[in-house]
């Protein structure tokens, strides 16, 4: 999956050389933190971001360290970036300081996985981001080991083994921290329960086992004054009271091959779903005293997404379908219609973030674009190479920071 593109990637490559010309190196500017899969609010939006005046013609590498396999994004908080990788049969989270890159503490536990050969190109993870929250930090294993970590010494605090099945192509939902509760759903493959551990022990404080898990991330919101905890599963969409597990609404949603992947976005009480081969659609979420239905808004055909969630910038949902090998469109979110698409085989998989309507896409060949939604069309103000390997994680971007886990590295990049 991770393929070739010819002489376009050598054109790259050449031009990625010059990124090591020397420069004049501005101090580094601290930003927000970046505590969890897709940001602070698991949704790619940046807290804040300051523009430069001028876009450089390139990135300023301050510093590069090698941290293990795995396209598990980095997390950060307070002056430290977690990373959770693969090191040989061990899956590992170290703690890394964000102006020198040098290890604060490391921790490995044994975790050999066995990964399905539909999967193999991607390696053996682990693909779950590392969630950060009062202190600690939260991971989910390639396997399903589900660990607590202290975060200022690395400190295992407590560890949930791996169940007897694991999904079809190893695990990437990421863990949602709600108060107390820690958010995973485990199991595998024709079974599993999205359960709640408590934050600080690790006991099970509720557990849904309609079905087993799948690729994507919940979500936690609350509609109607209920708090619910929405997620797609491995062959539906649903929604679980967030105090107790028990189940509000339940809708049967299935893709090609069982890749249900891309994280639901919530648009007031409208939710955005979307998957492999079928079209974004939106259902609206309606509160009848103690029911609640599942009421179809509108359906797109033509703009379908496989593993690249996108980012909603004001009514606008920007993206990369899977169409026409890999093709950036723009999606008005109230009426479902089409409002802009770019050129086709930009990419295979696109990591997004933004901040206002300033795009950064990280393409799985290591280019990052960086790009204006207007109200028509999507604009490309500068391209940058920021890795020598695959870029499947998203990048993490804190002031004038941006920090790319490719294959087996990290890197910190500058923008002046």
């Amino acid at each position: 999956m991770l393929k070739d593109r010819g002489s376009r990637t050598l054109k790259r490559a050449l031009y990625g050389a010059l990124l090591v010309a020397p420069v004049v190196l501005a101090a580094q500017s601290a930003g927000p933190d970046w505590p969890q899969f897709r940001g602070p609010n698991r949704d790619g939006a940046l807290a804040s971001f300051t523009e430069p005046k001028a876009w450089p013609d390139r990135l300023t590498q301050r510093w590069k360290v090698e941290v293990g396999e795995g396209h598990a994004t980095p997390v950060l908080v307070a002056g430290r970036i977690y990373t959770f990788t693969r090191q040989g049969a061990n899956e590992v989270l170290q703690a890394l300081d964000t102006a020198t890159g040098k290890a604060v503490w490391q921790t490995r536990y044994a975790a050999p996985v066995t990964v399905n050969p539909a999967a193999k190109a991607h390696g053996p993870g682990p693909k779950s981001t590392p969630t950060f929250a009062n202190g600690r930090v939260y991971t989910l294993g390639m396997g399903g080991i589900v660990t607590a970590f202290d975060a200022a010494s690395g400190k295992q605090l407590w560890q949930k083994p791996a169940g007897k099945t694991l999904p079809l192509y190893g695990t990437s939902t990421s863990p949602l921290v709600d108060g107390n509760l820690v958010i995973v759903h485990v199991g595998g493959d024709g079974q599993g329960a999205l359960t709640a551990f408590d934050s600080n022990t690790g006991d099970v404080k509720w557990s849904w086992a309609g079905d087993g898990p799948s690729y994507a991330s919940p979500l936690v919101a609350t509609i109607d004054g209920v708090r619910q905890i929405i997620t797609l599963t491995q062959d539906n969409i649903v929604s679980v009271a967030a105090a107790d597990g028990r189940l509000l609404w339940r809708r049967p949603y299935k893709t090609e091959y069982t890749q249900n992947i891309i994280d639901p976005l919530l648009v007031g009480n409208t939710l955005i779903v979307a998957g492999y081969q079928n079209p974004t659609m939106a259902l609206r979420l309606v509160r009848k005293g103690e029911q609640w239905t599942v009421e179809n808004v509108w359906e797109n055909p033509a703009i379908s997404l496989y593993m690249s969630n996108g980012v909603l910038v004001g009514d606008t949902l920007f993206g990369l379908s899977h169409r026409n090998s890999g093709q950036y469109f723009l999606l008005d979110v109230k009426s479902g219609k089409t409002v802009w698409t770019g050129m086709p085989r930009q990419a295979e998989n696109a990591a997004i973030v933004h901040a206002g309507n300033l795009v950064f896409s990280l393409e799985d060949d290591a280019q990052l674009v960086v790009g204006r939604v207007n109200a028509s069309a999507f604009q490309e103000l500068k391209r940058y190479t920021v890795a020598n390997s695959a870029t499947w994680a998203q990048p993490v971007i804190s002031g004038n920071r941006v920090f790319v886990k490719d294959v087996s590295s990290l890197a910190m990049w500058a923008l002046n």
